[in-house]
């Protein structure tokens, strides 16, 4: 069975709350990725940042990045899924939450991956590519 490891980049990294959207954005630059997830005090997920959040939320709002905490962009539940977690799993739960990106850990609740549609488009059939997008992008 294909699993939520099998589909997941590794090494993903996460930011803390703390830190500026600055340097949230020169990690994603350096890492070449769009999205870092984050973490609160308890180093537990507390969120996502997308590159479009920093754009659209800070400095299109008239911002400054360096002044601006990670923890002032992070809303909603984060969303996440278990490494062994198969296929259907994981496209129902970025379907049902029309979620482009997912954060994976492992049994002792690590980051270790993250999911993009790069991911999925990379390594699932067409069939279920076409599924996934019906879902996320069909509502």
């Amino acid at each position: 069975m294909t699993t939520a490891a099998d589909l997941m980049h590794e090494g993903a990294q996460w930011v803390t709350a703390d830190e500026t959207l600055e340097d949230v954005a020169r990690m994603m630059r350096d890492l070449g990725v769009g999205a870092v997830p984050v973490s609160g005090d308890d180093e537990r997920m507390c969120g996502i940042i997308t590159d479009r959040d920093i754009v659209v939320e800070c400095v299109a709002a008239g911002r400054d990045p360096s002044q601006v905490a990670a923890s002032e962009l992070c809303k909603g539940t984060p969303r996440w899924i278990s490494a062994d977690a198969g296929v259907a799993e994981v496209l129902r739960e970025m379907q049902t939450h029309q979620i482009r990106r997912l954060p994976v850990i492992d049994g002792d609740k690590r980051l270790v991956g993250m999911i993009s549609e790069r991911d999925l488009a990379d390594r699932l059939s067409e069939a279920q590519i076409a599924e996934f997008v019906a879902g996320v992008y069909a509502r």
